[in-house]
């Protein structure tokens, strides 16, 4: 089995809330799985950038940005679920190459 394969569950499994994505964490400890760890810095990117704006717009009563917010995270969970699914590792758009930079902690 190639690397996709045994890490494909591991990389579905980071998109599936913030404690899914702790899962997936533990999950690919050991042994390290590349497209896993791609897919969990991913994942943990889209809930972390969510629940900061939320936390945001809570604090500055910003009501109406609310339903944007949340068409913007199901856009990236989307996306970023897509390709765990079908296998690739394309990152998200404006925001994928800086998940990678900023989560180089997730290995």
């Amino acid at each position: 089995m190639g690397e996709v394969e045994t890490g494909k569950t591991t990389a579905i499994v980071a998109y599936i809330t913030i404690v899914g994505c702790l899962i997936a964490l533990t999950m690919n400890l050991e042994p390290k799985n590349a497209f896993a760890r791609f897919h969990i810095r991913q994942a943990f990117g889209i809930h972390i950038l969510f629940h900061a704006l939320a936390i945001i717009l809570t604090y500055t009563e910003i009501v109406y940005l609310a339903f944007p917010i949340y068409i913007l995270y199901f856009a990236l969970w989307n996306f970023g679920f897509l390709q765990a699914l079908n296998g690739k590792t394309k990152p998200l758009p404006f925001l994928g190459a800086y998940f990678q930079k900023w989560f180089t902690f997730i290995s």
